[in-house]
């Protein structure tokens, strides 16, 4: 895996989604920002991920939320050599408005990932860090969130 572009990343995305967990793949999602401190994925808000009352469905709200803490973790890991694997623990998310636009889910907890790699890398002890996702949706609503997510990171060294 490859994050140094936002173009080798999508790829890494993209290839994700096609060949092992093909719901990620059904809802398109781009990466639209990524960097040591920030990631920021975006879910185009099209058909396919509509409910029932022309809204974002909470599937793929899920789906953008775990993307944006996951890839952030993702970087950090790469960087580590090991084989750490992550998988979420638990989730809590507080949705606020409906989601009638493309979705921009924000992770700025860069800082916190960083240091739990760095400890699971060292300790091979499993580490949990929770990671806090805003979903907002500029064509709608501007900068006001539109939902939130905590999600429980949970990484260990398999190696």
């Amino acid at each position: 895996m490859r994050f140094t572009t936002i173009k080798q990343t999508n790829r890494t995305l993209w290839a994700l989604g096609f060949f092992k967990i093909p719901l990620i793949f059904f809802c398109r999602p781009k990466v639209h920002e990524i960097s040591d401190e920030k990631c920021v994925i975006k879910i185009p808000f099209r058909r396919s991920v509509k409910n029932h009352v022309n809204s974002m469905y909470i599937g793929a709200l899920t789906i953008g939320a775990d993307l944006a803490g996951g890839f952030l973790a993702m970087r950090h890991i790469e960087t580590t050599g090991k084989k750490i694997v992550l998988i979420f623990k638990d989730m809590h998310a507080d949705y606020l408005k409906l989601v009638e636009g493309d979705a921009y889910f924000t992770c700025n907890d860069g800082d916190k990932v960083k240091e739990a790699v760095r400890l699971a890398a060292e300790t091979g002890e499993r580490q949990n860090v929770p990671v806090n996702i805003t979903v907002t949706v500029p064509s709608q609503m501007g900068d006001e969130p539109v939902a939130k997510y905590t999600l429980t990171l949970s990484i260990k060294d398999k190696g």
